[in-house]
């Protein structure tokens, strides 16, 4: 499920349970934009979307120096960080690996 963050506020309550990839993206990215294509087909994990131009103090506190960039959050912790459009494939291994580890 795709939820899109609407209060800066809320962003550690959103993220503190389970497996969820947060997306830092613009309206203007490209790659931005294929990527959301993918990320809308995705029904195995929580996906919140955060735009970085919108949320700006957000996206310097993580230190998203470019978009797309996509975290990884494994019970409020960051597990991995990827920057830059990634695979159905890359991304379904990503998440494999955290359900997989204790």
């Amino acid at each position: 499920m795709i939820k899109h963050l609407e209060k800066e506020k809320d962003f550690d309550t959103l993220t503190e349970k389970g497996i969820l990839l947060v997306d830092f993206y613009t309206e203007w990215c490209g790659p931005c934009k294929m990527l959301g294509s993918i990320l809308e087909e995705i029904d195995y994990m929580d996906i919140l979307k955060v735009d970085a131009d919108k949320f700006n103090d957000l996206a310097m506190k993580f230190g998203i120096m470019s978009v797309p960039t996509l975290l990884f959050y494994k019970d409020g912790i960051v597990m991995q960080k990827e920057i830059g459009y990634r695979t159905p494939e890359e991304i379904r291994e990503i998440y494999k690996k955290l359900s997989e580890d204790n």
